[in-house]
């Protein structure tokens, strides 16, 4: 497991992040900032500057290009680079001061309006000279880099965040391993143990009636044959080790190993139900069982946040 850890470390990726990025030129300033949580699937949002809805199918298909699953908000800030390119909507700015004091005589408040406040909101400021509509390819590739720049940190993030997670992953599987080999030879032991209990049983039911001692021998076998683990444990190796081949994969990784992880859940909670606690070993692999079970859970955990 050791080595499937240092070779996943520069796939794997969490699907939590968190960059910005900067670009000042003589006309604007843009900020740009990006944020990441799980999620199923890539769920994107966008806030972007009044004006600059036409750069949204460029910056959807960059961030698809580089973030695959997971929630992702991206926020655009914008704001002219000096005062000559300052402009005001002094209508705009009107209604929102005539509001403020309709406001401040209903409630019958002493405090004026802050004007700092009134020119933040929406529509206020004027797009400066040379804005987006008088230089749309200027301004979509200055966005555009300040995008990638901080897509490049928001993996960079991800993939340190995503070396933790493998290094947790492979003590998880390593763990699994370990209790998946306790448990067959004392699933070997519980097997004729389970048939010898069973003829004795039905020897007391039966009292003195004769019984074929090749039919007794043949249901006990069958019986035993129902109570027998060693398929569940079989498939349950077959999953750690395709578990620990995905983690040196790359693409959407997590959907996958989640996956495994039901099936490796399936497999324990059969093999609970066909262990009967009071055979030779069954308490023994009952609670070996359980803490498979625990391993797994603590596993989907991790899980839900890879990419």
């Amino acid at each position: 497991m050791k080595a499937a850890t240092a070779a996943v470390a520069h796939v794997l990726r969490s699907m939590t992040g968190f960059a910005q990025s900067r670009v000042e030129t003589p006309v604007w300033n843009l900020r740009l900032i990006l944020r990441t949580v799980n999620h199923r699937f890539l769920d994107l949002h966008l806030h972007l500057p009044e004006g600059f809805d036409a750069l949204e199918p460029d910056i959807r298909r960059i961030v698809r290009e580089r973030v695959r699953r997971g929630h992702v908000d991206v926020k655009l800030y914008c704001e002219p680079a000096g005062p000559a390119a300052v402009g005001i909507h002094r209508d705009v700015a009107a209604e929102y001061l005539k509001a403020a004091e309709s406001l401040r005589q209903q409630f019958k408040m002493q405090a004026e309006p802050d004007i700092a406040a009134i020119l933040r909101l929406p529509g206020v400021i004027a797009a400066p000279v040379g804005s987006v509509e008088e230089g749309f390819e200027a301004v979509s590739a200055l966005v555009t880099q300040c995008l990638h720049e901080a897509l490049g940190r928001l993996n960079d993030m991800r993939e340190s965040e995503g070396r933790h997670l493998a290094e947790e992953l492979s003590q998880g599987l390593q763990k699994l391993t370990s209790l998946t080999e306790e448990i067959e030879p004392l699933a070997a032991l519980a097997r004729p143990a389970y048939a010898r209990r069973l003829e004795s049983r039905m020897r007391e039911l039966l009292g003195d009636v004769i019984i074929d001692p090749a039919r007794l021998a043949q249901e006990a076998a069958i019986q035993a044959e129902r109570g027998d683990t060693s398929e569940e444990l079989a498939r349950l190796r077959s999953h750690v080790k395709q578990f620990a081949s995905l983690l040196l994969g790359s693409g959407e990784t997590g959907k996958k190993l989640d996956f495994l992880l039901q099936e490796m859940q399936r497999e324990a909670n059969t093999l609970l139900s066909k262990t009967p606690g009071n055979e030779e070993g069954g308490i023994e692999i009952t609670q070996l069982a359980l803490e498979v079970k625990s391993e797994i859970e603590k596993l989907r955990e991790q899980v839900q946040n890879i990419e």
